[in-house]
């Protein structure tokens, strides 16, 4: 008994400590995959008509939804979110303002592959890398 409390201690413990750099890896396309619940029940996402634009510098950026066409090419317009990162404790947070609201997301894990964010109502959502999609097997390079 007291190995497995030690051993799920351990991995508890070992979530990814996220450093100024990983920031970058935050910019580009992402997908939601799922969106798990404080109380553990996830809602999985197979099919996604807008994708989530992110671009930071010196932990300022922009948040955008945006719409993937077949072709290659996303749909945008010029609604946006600006957002700070906060480091706070260890944590990573990105603060959002817009002139309606403000909120705050932690950021759980990130990769050149994955992100996860968890907000303040203990949700997490998980996206993956995200690319154009060109199914018009035309042969031309997408954008």
């Amino acid at each position: 008994m007291f190995k497995i409390l030690l051993l799920s201690l351990v991995f508890v413990s070992c979530g990814q400590k996220i450093e100024p750099t990983d920031l970058a890896k935050i910019n580009g396309y992402w997908e939601i995959e799922k969106v798990v619940f404080d109380k553990g029940e996830d809602k999985d996402y197979k099919m996604n008509e807008s994708f989530d634009y992110f671009t930071i510098k010196d932990k300022k950026g922009i948040r955008k939804k945006v719409m993937p066409q077949l072709n290659g090419t996303f749909l945008v317009n010029d609604t946006f979110e600006n957002f700070t990162v906060r480091f706070e404790d260890e944590k990573v947070y990105l603060d959002y303002a817009t002139e309606y609201a403000k909120w705050t997301e932690e950021l759980i894990k990130i990769s050149d592959t994955e992100l996860v964010f968890k907000n303040t109502e203990e949700k997490e959502y998980h996206y993956k890398k995200a690319g154009p999609i060109n199914i018009t097997g035309d042969g031309k390079e997408t954008k």
